[in-house]
C-alpha cells in the first residue's frame, strides 16, 4: 500500500453502490476516501441486481458482436466508441470481480470456469451471474473489503446537499482567472441533523437513478436522482432523460413492493401470458420474450389495456422446479414466502420503472463538464445505453468506467485546501408541517406515472410539466424557509430530474427506444442525443 499524507485533501464519494466501492478501491492505495451512504450501506441499488453483468468470453463471442447488441437495444443513439471501450475491457472488469472472491455461478467448462446465462436482447450466452442475486453477491464482497480498508471512511447516513463550487468560497478566495471547479460538499448527517462541509480534492457522484420519481418502481429508495440533481444545478450538462426504462417483469403483489423478476428466467424459457393462458408476445416481437425491455414493456402495457387487467403471467413452470431452485432460489423463496409456488403456478407480473439511461454527461474517465466533479453508473450518460440498455451491461459499466475515473483522480494534482464559506443556518427553522412534504411527493410520483410514463403524448408532457412547476415554486418556499431534512431534500432532487424528463421527452419529436409518443410515432431517419444546458445565474434560488 503507498503512503497516504495525513494532510492530503480526501476524495468523497456520493454513494455506496458498485460504482462508488469500485471508485474507492481503486482510489484507497494513493489516497483517503470518504463514501457517503444516505441509508445503510447495504442498501444500494446494486444489491437488489438480478441478472448479472456482461463478460465477453466465450469461443462463440466478440467484443464486435456485444457492440452490435448494444447498438440495436440502444436505438441509434448508442457511442460507438464507448460500446467498445466498456466491450473491450469487459473480461478484465470479470476478472477483477473474481479475484476480490465473488461467488460467480460456476461451470467447469465455461471460460474461467464460469457459468454463461443469456438475456433478452443478447445474441449469445455471455452474462455472468452469481444464481439471481448477482449484485447482492458482487455488492457484499466489494462492501466487506472496503470497511476492511484502512483509507476508507464509511458514513452511513449521510446525504449529500449540494456540491460546494466557487461560488461558495469565501470572498478573495477565488483567484483571478482561474477554472471553476468543485472543492466538496455539503453533507446532511441525517441522524443529527447536523450539516458539516466537506472539502474535498474530488467528489465522485455514484448515486444511482431517478426510480423513485415514478409511482411504481423495481428501485429501492435510495434512487431519488441525487447526483443528477446535485450535478445539474452545479451547471453541468445532463442527456437523454427521456430515456426511462421499464423493466418488463415486476411481482404484482399488494404484500410485496419493488420486486424484480430478473429477466433471466425469460432468457431460460419463461413465457409471458395472459390470464386465459394465451402467449402474446411473438405477435408483438419475433423475438418473443428475448425482445429488449422496451418492446416487452410496452406489448405488456399494451396488452394489460387491451384487456382491462391488472396484470399478465410469466409461467416458468415447465422448466421443473429443480432447475428453479438451482437457478432462481432468491425468486422462488420469496414468492413461496407469499404463496406462490412458481414451479407450478404462473408469475403475476406488471412493468415498472426500473433504469435511468440518461444522466449527467460525462468522458470515459468519469469527468464532468465541472473540473474536480465525477460521475459514474446510472448517475451518468456516458453513450452506452442510447435510447434502452441492453440488460447487464449496467453493472459492467460501474466496474470498467470505475477503474478509469479512479485513475485520472490519481493522476491529477492534489488541490489545496480552498477557504469555503460553511453551511448558513441562522435564516431557517425546524419544519412545522411534514406532512406538505409527503403529499407533494405523492402528487410527483402520481403526476409522472400517469403522464410520463411508457406511453407519452404531448399534452400529458405539457400537464406534467405545468404541475412540476408548480410543486417546484411550494419546495422552493419550504426550503427557504426550513432546515434540511432527508425527505425534503430528496423531494427536491427528485422534481429537478422529473423537470429534466419532462423537457427532454417534449424535446424529441418522434418515437425511439423507450420513449414512445402517441403524438410521433414514427422513428426519424436520424437523430442525436437530447442534450440539456443550464444557463449560469449568479445566484442559484435552490443554494443557500
Amino acid at each position: 500500500m503507498s503512503a497516504v499524507s495525513e494532510s492530503s485533501l480526501p476524495v468523497v464519494i456520493v454513494g455506496a453502490g458498485l460504482a462508488g466501492l469500485t471508485v474507492a478501491l481503486h482510489l484507497a492505495e494513493t489516497q483517503p476516501v470518504i463514501v457517503l451512504a444516505k441509508r445503510e450501506m447495504h442498501e444500494a441499488a446494486t444489491a437488489w441486481a438480478q441478472g448479472g453483468i456482461v463478460g465477453v468470453l466465450g469461443s462463440d463471442d466478440s467484443i464486435e458482436s456485444h457492440v452490435r447488441d448494444t447498438q440495436e437495444a440502444g436505438g441509434g443513439l448508442v457511442d460507438e466508441r464507448t460500446a467498445e471501450f466498456i466491450a473491450r475491457h469487459s473480461a478484465e472488469a470479470i476478472e477483477w470481480l473474481v479475484a476480490r472472491g465473488v461467488p460467480f455461478s460456476p461451470d467447469p467448462a465455461g471460460p474461467l470456469g464460469l457459468h454463461l446465462t443469456r438475456e433478452g436482447g443478447h445474441a449469445v450466452r455471455r452474462i455472468a451471474h452469481a444464481a439471481d442475486a448477482t449484485g447482492k453477491a458482487i455488492h457484499d464482497v466489494l462492501l466487506d473489503e472496503v470497511k476492511r480498508h484502512p483509507n476508507i471512511t464509511l458514513r452511513e447516513k449521510w446525504m449529500a446537499i449540494d456540491l460546494i463550487t466557487d461560488r461558495h468560497l469565501k470572498k478573495n478566495a477565488v483567484e483571478h482567472g482561474a477554472t471553476p471547479r468543485c472543492h466538496g460538499v455539503y453533507a446532511l448527517d441525517i441522524e443529527t441533523h447536523r450539516v458539516e462541509t466537506l472539502v474535498a480534492s474530488a467528489v465522485v457522484l455514484a448515486t444511482g437513478g431517478v426510480g423513485k420519481v415514478y409511482r411504481y418502481t423495481s428501485n429501492p429508495d435510495t434512487s431519488t436522482g441525487d447526483g443528477i440533481a446535485m450535478a445539474w444545478r452545479a451547471g453541468c450538462r445532463v442527456a437523454n432523460m427521456e430515456f426511462i426504462q421499464f423493466h418488463p417483469t415486476c411481482l404484482y403483489h399488494p404484500q410485496e413492493r419493488s420486486f424484480l423478476i430478473t429477466e433471466a428466467l425469460r432468457g431460460e424459457g419463461a413465457i409471458l401470458r395472459l390470464p386465459d393462458g394465451t402467449r402474446f408476445m411473438p405477435e408483438h416481437d419475433e423475438r418473443g420474450e428475448l425482445a429488449p425491455r422496451d418492446i416487452v414493456a410496452r406489448a405488456i402495457d399494451f396488452e394489460i389495456k387491451k384487456h382491462g387487467v391488472d396484470h399478465v403471467w410469466l409461467d416458468a413452470t415447465h422448466l421443473g422446479e429443480d432447475f428453479l431452485k438451482e437457478h432462481f432460489p432468491t425468486i422462488h423463496a420469496r414468492c413461496l414466502s407469499l404463496g406462490i409456488d412458481i414451479a407450478k403456478q404462473p408469475i403475476p407480473v406488471v412493468p415498472a420503472a426500473h433504469y435511468t439511461c440518461g444522466g449527467v454527461v460525462t468522458d470515459l474517465h468519469g469527468r464532468t463538464d465541472l473540473p474536480g466533479l465525477y460521475a459514474v453508473g446510472e448517475t451518468t450518460y456516458t453513450g452506452l445505453h442510447g435510447a434502452n440498455r441492453l440488460a447487464s451491461n449496467s453493472l459492467l459499466e460501474c466496474v470498467v468506467l470505475g477503474r478509469t475515473c479512479a485513475e485520472d483522480i490519481t493522476a491529477q494534482i492534489p488541490a489545496s485546501a480552498p477557504k469555503v464559506s460553511g453551511w448558513d443556518e441562522s435564516q431557517v427553522s425546524d419544519a412545522d408541517e411534514e406532512v406538505v412534504i409527503a403529499h407533494n411527493w405523492d402528487e410527483l410520483r402520481l403526476v409522472m406515472w400517469n403522464y410520463v410514463g411508457i406511453v407519452r403524448t404531448t399534452r400529458r408532457l405539457e400537464r406534467a410539466l405545468h404541475r412540476i412547476k408548480l410543486l417546484r415554486h411550494e419546495i422552493d418556499d419550504y426550503y427557504a424557509a426550513f432546515r434540511v431534512t432527508r425527505d425534503l431534500l430528496e423531494l427536491r432532487n427528485l422534481v429537478d430530474c422529473a423537470e429534466l424528463i419532462v423537457r427532454s421527452a417534449l424535446s424529441r419529436q418522434e418515437s425511439r427506444g423507450l420513449h414512445f409518443s402517441r403524438d410521433y410515432p414514427r422513428t426519424l431517419p436520424v437523430s442525436f442525443p437530447t442534450i440539456l444546458s443550464k444557463k449560469p445565474k449568479k445566484k442559484d434560488a435552490w443554494l443557500p
